[in-house]
């Protein structure tokens, strides 16, 4: 693949040296592939809409419905590709990776269904209701103590013995294209959106979703949505260089992770803006598309409903969406319903 070398980002306390040789971006051919190369493992999730949630927003929404792919989230779609590009060598020792979420989950599914090893190390304070889902897909799961350092510690030993393939859940080139088919399929549903909104955790969902929208749809922003409390990626954008999430506390607990880099030069370029929101619109968002249109959605799924509505309920003009034609994708549907946060 082709080198581009980028030098305009300053990546403090996270990169040494930088800049830093990085391959090519995803294009639209590759993307594409992808997209055909998953076909048949995935779910092409369906775009639904709410009549009452437009009347209240005063905007067309249409919702992307993540929450019911496979395993439960867009991570579905990144590590299926991942593991459908793999040398048959690679296959026979296995992919491995460390997680306490969604991507836990998508990669034990994923590997599942190829017939081959995964290897998953997840923290000690790991929910059970993911433990337990992890582990009725198939992966093996190595406990470690909950800390990034224990994390990755933990993989490099696990690889070293097994020689199984890291498959990183965001900073990875092959993840962000399996994401961006989410969409893709979106943009190809419904055409000329003013606006296609995604929440950002590490960034592979918004990157994929930034960069196959400008191929396809040039016309329509891309928004990205996270929560105050998590609010690295937005101080980030803004300040042009990578400033790492420190103790994140936020029921969105699928945005915790910091940008990669990979993902924060591909959101500094395509991405339009990135906007936040407090604790108490995520609960809001979340209980009304709960209420409204009978879905099960986790915290993460709600945030960029979320700063709309915030947005609407402060009368602030950070954006303008009155009247627009906005998708939004519903990253994933994973959470644990003995903890819905309004009961």
């Amino acid at each position: 693949m082709l080198k581009i070398w980028i030098r305009k980002l300053s990546f403090s306390n996270f990169l040494s040296d930088f800049p830093v040789y990085m391959e090519k971006y995803p294009g639209l051919a590759e993307i594409k592939s992808a997209a055909q190369l998953i076909n048949g493992f995935i779910h092409r999730t369906p775009v639904l809409k709410s009549s009452c949630i437009n009347k209240i927003m005063g905007a067309n929404i249409w919702f992307k419905c993540e929450n019911f792919q496979k395993a439960g989230s867009f991570k579905f779609r990144g590590a299926s590709f991942n593991i459908l590009s793999l040398s048959n060598e690679e296959k026979k020792k296995g992919v491995c990776t460390h997680s306490s979420g969604n991507h836990a989950q998508a990669l034990a599914l994923a590997a599942k269904n190829m017939g081959i090893k995964a290897y998953i190390v997840m923290p000690e304070n790991s929910s059970s209701v993911k433990i337990a889902a992890v582990r009725s897909y198939g992966g093996e799961i190595t406990f470690c103590k909950p800390t990034l350092e224990a994390r990755e510690q933990m993989l490099n030993i696990i690889m070293e013995e097994t020689g199984a393939k890291e498959i990183h859940p965001y900073n990875d080139l092959k993840t962000i294209t399996g994401q961006a088919t989410a969409a893709m399929e979106l943009i190809e549903e419904i055409p000329e959106l003013d606006m296609i909104m995604a929440p950002v955790g590490g960034g592979g969902l918004l990157s994929g979703t930034a960069l196959v929208t400008r191929y396809l749809s040039q016309k329509t922003k891309t928004v990205a949505a996270e929560p105050k409390n998590a609010d690295d990626a937005y101080r980030s954008f803004y300040a042009q260089k990578f400033i790492p999430s420190v103790n994140p506390n936020t029921i969105a607990d699928g945005l915790l992770t910091s940008l990669g880099s990979l993902t924060f030069p591909i959101i500094q370029e395509h991405v339009d803006q990135i906007i936040t929101t407090s604790e108490e619109s995520i609960v809001k968002a979340m209980h009304l598309i709960w209420e409204r249109m009978k879905i099960i959605i986790e915290p993460s799924s709600a945030v960029p409903l979320a700063s709309l509505m915030e947005i609407m309920e402060h009368n602030d003009n950070i954006l303008d969406f009155k009247g627009k034609k906005i998708g939004i994708i519903l990253s994933g549907g994973n959470l644990d319903l003995n903890k819905i946060p309004w009961i």
